[in-house]
C-alpha cells in the first residue's frame, strides 16, 4: 500500500437509499485519499485489478475480501481469474457511490497488503 489510508480504520454504514451518491470533488478528495490505483469509473462505481503469481493466492484474496465484506455488510462484485482478481465497488441501493465504498476498498487493499509473500 503506497500509504496508510485511515478510511481503512472506519466501518461501512448501511444505505436505506433515499441518499444521492457522491459526485464531482467529494469522489477526488475520497479517492486521493483511498489511492493504491482503484479508479472511479463514470462517478458511479470503484474498481481495481490485484495481481496473483496463481489462482490459489487469488483465491485467498478472494475468500478474505468476502470476509471483510459480511462483516461490513457491503459486498462488492469481484471477479477472479488465473492471475487476478479485479473488484468493483458500488452502493446499489442508491446505484452510485458512497463513503461506505471507499471504506470497503481501503479495507480489500489490507487484506492484499497481508497476503503478499
Amino acid at each position: 500500500m503506497d500509504k496508510k489510508c485511515d478510511l481503512s480504520k472506519k466501518h461501512c454504514v448501511p444505505c436505506r437509499g433515499g441518499v444521492p451518491p457522491l459526485k464531482g470533488r467529494e469522489l477526488e478528495n475520497l479517492l486521493k485519499e483511498l489511492g493504491n490505483g482503484w479508479r472511479v469509473m463514470s462517478e458511479h462505481h470503484l474498481e481495481k485489478k490485484y495481481l496473483f503469481s496463481d489462482f490459489k493466492r487469488g483465491l485467498a484474496f478472494t475468500s478474505r475480501i468476502g470476509g471483510i465484506a459480511e462483516q461490513e455488510g457491503h459486498h462488492p462484485d469481484i471477479l477472479l481469474t488465473y492471475g487476478h482478481v479485479i473488484v468493483t465497488l458500488w452502493t446499489h441501493k442508491i446505484d452510485g457511490l458512497t463513503e461506505s465504498d471507499f471504506i470497503l476498498a481501503a479495507k480489500c487493499d489490507e487484506v492484499s497488503e497481508a497476503n503478499e509473500p
